[in-house]
């Protein structure tokens, strides 16, 4: 399952790029346009980096992954299972989220790691640190990683995707 895209966010990275190509290229004030095209290239390989954030889970692991980043928790290691929202977690710095590998530190639940595309999502515990992900259909994701971390090691100490939870 890939990540939930906002068009908003596409749409600023387009417009970031347009506007390096069509109005700083052709400056005056530029002197070096190598940089400028380097700046560009970023910009679009930021922009594939989020637009190619997935999700799976398989018989063994749940994995996140993106361009040139993933992370893998063994499903027999998921021990919680929340809807959250980055706001609710209290991450200190703005640059955790832009850093390449994704880490962020919580005031509440200390390091986690974050592959995600939209700040409301799942925050998975299990293995080294948490992990914040973003599924497109997150209730729908959350069930069926509840069923298949269950069948493992029976009942999770919080489990949001659990049958009987009502939503």
């Amino acid at each position: 399952m890939g990540g939930r895209i906002s068009y908003v966010t596409v749409g600023a990275y387009l417009f970031l790029i347009l506007l390096l190509y069509f109005v700083v290229v052709p400056s005056p004030a530029v002197g070096e346009r190598y940089f400028v095209y380097l700046l560009i290239a970023v910009t679009a390989f930021l922009l594939l980096r989020y637009l190619s954030t997935i999700y799976r889970l398989d018989d063994m692991y749940l994995r996140a992954g993106r361009v040139l980043g993933s992370r893998r928790v063994r499903l027999s290691d998921v021990r919680k299972i929340e809807f959250t929202r980055l706001r609710d977690l209290a991450p200190t710095g703005f640059f955790g989220s832009w850093g390449w590998r994704g880490r962020m530190w919580s005031p509440m639940i200390g390091k986690f790691d974050a592959i995600y595309t939209d700040p409301s999502g799942l925050l998975i515990t299990g293995g080294e640190v948490p992990l914040f992900i973003s599924p497109r259909r997150p209730e729908e994701f959350a069930r069926e990683l509840s069923r298949r971390a269950r069948s493992y090691s029976g009942p999770l100490e919080v489990d949001h995707g659990a049958p009987t939870r009502s939503y």
